[in-house]
């Protein structure tokens, strides 16, 4: 099913979430008179449908969950249309039959519901879908709606660990209790075999989403940039123009590389699809030509992978994406690693759920990312936060394996920052004996282990990672790896091996190895005898620490999880239960009667000008500029009717990192709700219906 469907929230701020389709139905909207009229036409049509009663209907009219949950089935196995235009056609062709439906009464809401949901999949921005939805579609039917929609995000989530990793990999993903080194224990996702293995035996094959060659090796014209094969001066395959001088070992690498990334971040050509691609003047190629530039140079002068792996990997998430919209007939190579049964999960849906280190990039870095982005695809650089790019770093850092042949390289240069400022990867041979760097999905979910039980070999003189077994495995145990070089060296004594391994550990992973072969080699005894008895510093997002704790107890010790403000259960904390003329109720009954913001859980009063737009100035938002961590996004709520920002205030906050989208408070609340509910980093600011001002308590 569609990205679109599954993860709702995400749609207006993730890069997957129909980037191309959303660039062409918004020229659509702004470029074609009939389309418009049409738009308009079925919106008008869809609030004359509804009767009297069923506008003042307030549930779904007693809706079997097991016939909900057949009609939600039956939809999930129909075909999505591949072209935009016949995505547009479908959405049209839905959304009519659905109005249809419901002028037919009660017995028909279900099969209308199906239309608007059938809508829903294809539409590139559902958020917006929802809040027309909430106010031309008869009530039964949109409760309908939100149901199925609810049921779905719930069974993608919680069903993610059934589909991956693909049973092919023979490999799956358990939780388990570890040591977080400060005396408690941790929960952690690991990988267990699903079968016996013998030492030697392959366990699974496994291609990177995204690899680096190291620095000093990229414009040596030696290795693929694509794959790390290496290369022969006189078969060399060498683009017209490259910024990072790339040579591949194949045409088939060439285009690969040029698909997944290359393209979007060195090269003038669009990231979209032909036929989709809007005219780019002079002036607009020579900003995204200087912007390339300067990324190009920021990485040759700081000679880090991280940065450019990030940038890959956003890369091939619009490449995902754009891909669904090439016409049928178009043949491009595999633009979505094929990681799960079924499901389909996206990029962006696998790496959320990885552990990470907290770091902090430059603000040069993220900056000049942004720029190339947005040069290539005005739009995409609101994926890129500060917050954002710092947690995609982080997950590179913790995750990325080093890439060496036989035994490793002895002419890597000696670094020159500090040993804990040098760039690690998981690599038994040393990071110093890598030729380049890779992000391998499965593989992240492998622990360390100084007395492995599996190693990671790329035999076949590629990046590809093979995983093969050390010792004899069994059915449901643990696969570990090293991540460093826990050989003992000739010159060491046993103590000095231990100290050097969880050295190298602590410096690169922040975690006090708790192995039994540290523990048996621990001769004083003592957790600080190698001075790194610290707390496993790794994390996950706070969403995925949400689903994976449960549904949240709230008053009456009644479980919520996926509701929403019209369903009729208790909401979440800090949400709004309903707008009026009195002001802005809260799932607690509190009624706030003046404009105020919720922002990180926390509701604040918030003292504006009664009169819209007039006297506002950047300091009414600047409460966002000092919130650490920042919101994604900022719903704004601008009382009755919708107000546009001035385009200051806009510009503003989007310099801050903050996607704003500007709507009525009714509107705003329901989509701040929906936000809240998925985990998201999202705050509100919010107008009453009747403008008011704050009263200080010593106001007479």
């Amino acid at each position: 099913m569609n990205r679109s469907t599954t993860i709702l929230t995400v749609a207006s701020v993730a890069v997957g979430s129909l980037v191309a389709y959303a660039v062409y139905f918004d020229y659509k909207r702004r470029n074609d008179a009939s389309f418009r009229k049409q738009l308009r036409k079925d919106k008008k049509r869809v609030a004359k449908s509804q009767t009297p009663s069923e506008s003042a209907q307030p549930t779904s009219g007693g809706v079997d969950p097991t016939e909900l949950r057949n009609a939600l089935e039956k939809v999930r196995k129909e075909e999505v249309p591949a072209s935009p235009e016949e995505k547009e056609q479908y959405f049209m062709a839905q959304v009519g039959m659905g109005e249809q439906l419901c002028a037919q009464g009660p017995m028909f809401h279900l099969p209308a519901a199906m239309c608007f949901y059938r809508a829903l999949r294809v539409y590139p921005s559902p958020v917006e879908l929802i809040v027309i939805y909430e106010k031309t579609v008869p009530p039964p039917v949109f409760q309908l709606v939100m149901e199925m929609t609810n049921m779905d995000v719930k069974d993608r989530v919680e069903g993610y660990y059934d589909c991956f990793p693909a049973k092919s990999m023979n490999v799956a993903v358990e939780t388990i209790e570890v040591p977080d080194g400060s005396g408690n224990v941790m929960r952690k996702k690991v990988l267990v075999a699903i079968k016996d293995f013998e030492a030697g035996d392959l366990i699974y094959k496994e291609e990177a989403v995204a690899t680096v060659l190291d620095a000093d090796l990229q414009r040596t014209g030696t290795r693929c940039t694509h794959c790390f094969r290496e290369v022969q001066q006189d078969t060399a395959v060498r683009p017209d123009s490259d910024r990072l001088d790339s040579v591949y070992c194949s045409k088939d690498c060439q285009l690969k590389s040029q698909t997944y990334s290359q393209n979007l971040l060195f090269t003038l050509e669009s990231p979209l699809p032909a036929e989709m691609a809007p005219d780019v003047g002079a002036p607009a190629k020579e900003d995204r030509d200087a912007a390339q530039k300067a990324f190009a140079e920021y990485l040759e002068r700081t000679g880090k992978a991280a940065p450019l792996l990030v940038a890959r990997f956003i890369a091939r998430q619009v490449c995902s994406e754009t891909a669904k919209m090439i016409p049928r007939g178009i043949i491009l190579p595999g633009t979505e690693p094929s990681l799960t049964d079924g499901g389909e999960y996206t990029l962006y849906d696998h790496v959320e759920r990885l552990r990470y280190l907290e770091v902090t990039p430059s603000d040069e870095e993220v900056k000049l990312l942004r720029d190339v982005l947005q040069t290539a695809l005005p739009g995409l650089e609101q994926f890129i936060t500060d917050e954002r790019h710092a947690t995609f770093l982080g997950k590179m850092a913790y995750n990325a394996y080093g890439v060496s042949f036989g035994s490793g390289r002895d002419d890597k240069p000696e670094p020159t920052e500090r040993p804990e400022d040098v760039e690690k990867t998981r690599t038994p041979y040393g990071t110093s004996r890598q030729i380049g760097t890779g992000f391998y999905v499965v593989s992240s979910y492998i622990s360390h282990s100084c007395a492995p039980s599996a190693r990671p070999s790329f035999s076949n003189g590629t990046s590809e990672l093979h995983l093969v077994a050390e010792r004899a495995i069994k059915k449901g145990d643990e696969i570990t790896v090293a991540y460093v070089d826990v050989t003992q060296h000739p010159e060491e004594t046993v103590a000095e091996a231990r100290r050097r391994r969880r050295v190298e550990l602590a410096r690169g992973w922040r975690f006090a190895c708790p192995c039994a072969r540290c523990a048996e080699e621990n001769v004083s005894g003592t957790a600080s005898d190698d001075g790194h008895g610290q707390k496993d510093e790794s994390r996950v997002e706070p969403v995925v620490t949400r689903v994976e704790e449960g549904p949240t107890t709230l008053r009456n010790d009644r479980p919520t999880t996926l509701t929403n403000m019209l369903a009729g259960d208790v909401p979440p904390a800090v949400q709004v239960n309903s707008v009026s003329a009195e002001g802005i109720q809260l799932a607690d009954g509190l009624i706030l009667p003046s404009a105020c913001i919720f922002l990180d859980g926390k509701v604040f009063l918030w003292n504006v000008p009664t009169t819209l737009w007039a006297g506002w100035g950047k300091e009414h938002f600047g409460i966002f500029e000092t919130a650490v961590p920042k919101p994604e996004i900022l719903v704004l709520g601008t009382g009755k009717s919708m107000a546009l920002l001035p385009p200051f205030l806009r510009s503003y906050v989007r310099q801050l990192g903050i996607q704003v989208d500007v709507m009525d408070t009714r509107n705003a609340c329901s989509t701040y709700n929906l936000l809240a509910e998925e985990g998201r980093r999202v705050a509100a600011a919010l107008l009453p219906y009747s403008p008011r001002s704050w009263r200080p308590q010593n106001s007479p």
